[in-house]
């Protein structure tokens, strides 16, 4: 889990480094306004949006997050990645479980949205 050191939600990070320790999840700090890494963030945020807020028009929050629910459960287990070989995150997942299965406490598919929720 990467977020960088500043911005307006940084008097979480106590309570944050806590419980990412708690569950055994490496708390990695970033320098603020890194570009490699708040543009991988960023590009993601907007990709998101894209898809969803500014090419539709939404009634309620609801909807907008049963749309983004959905949205997410496509991109998981369709959307082959560039960067993951041309996997999907739900498969390269899977791969680094099966290969290395000491780092997982769990199977990664109850954690995720999608066809078994």
């Amino acid at each position: 889990m990467q977020r960088d050191q500043g911005g307006p939600l940084g008097w979480i990070g106590h309570i944050f480094g806590r419980v990412c320790e708690q569950n055994g999840i490496e708390h990695r700090l970033t320098k603020p306004y890194h570009p490699w890494t708040n543009g991988q963030a960023e590009r993601m945020v907007r990709t998101i949006k894209e898809a969803t807020v500014k090419s539709f028009h939404y009634t309620s929050i609801n909807e907008l997050r049963r749309h983004v629910r959905d949205w997410l459960v496509a991109y998981n287990f369709a959307k082959q990645l560039k960067a993951l070989r041309f996997k999907t995150t739900y498969e390269a997942i899977e791969e680094l479980r099966k290969s290395k299965p000491d780092i997982f406490d769990m199977k990664p598919l109850h954690h995720m949205l999608g066809l078994n929720t």
